[in-house]
């Protein structure tokens, strides 16, 4: 065997590390994912035990939010679409192609469009501050940047 073949032999087997841009979409959905998680399970456990700083008049300002009539998208929990987005998210790292970039960005633009939208109800019609809902729209904002520079650079040409 030649040392030209050995070399294209090695870098056909080789396989791709993740780079920044996908570690770094990675990390910030699965922060989402968890807070999406744990406001979906408090959720459903009726806010029993809901961590939040805020609040006033002997009742959290998280709860306010998650039970207001904004928390739900046709009935179902708007935290229950958030667990979905951001795992589409992570799932589409799996992926290549350009279609499969697209979506992504599309499913964080969306998700950043929906998440701006309950801002200004938290901040405008109920009043109220959810850390946990602020949390998840600062993760969904800086994927949607992510997600467009992944969706715009196109996929790396192997190694």
């Amino acid at each position: 065997m030649t040392a030209t073949a050995g070399q294209a032999e090695r870098t056909t087997t080789t396989t791709r590390r993740p780079g920044g841009l996908t570690i770094a979409i990675v990390v910030f959905a699965v922060i989402g994912l968890a807070i999406a998680g744990y406001t979906t399970y408090e959720h459903y456990n009726g806010f029993k035990t809901l961590l939040c700083l805020g609040g006033h008049h002997g009742q959290s300002s998280c709860e306010q939010v998650q039970s207001s009539e904004w928390s739900r998208l046709d009935g179902v929990p708007v935290s229950v679409l958030g667990l979905v987005g951001y795992f589409v998210l992570l799932v589409s790292l799996a992926f290549r192609g350009e279609l499969t970039r697209a979506l992504a960005f599309l499913v964080a633009l969306i998700g950043f469009g929906f998440s701006a939208y309950l801002t200004y109800r938290e901040l405008f019609t109920l009043k109220e501050i959810c850390e946990w809902c602020v949390g998840s729209a600062v993760c969904m904002t800086i994927l949607m940047v992510l997600t467009g520079i992944r969706f715009l650079r196109g996929d790396p040409q192997p190694v």
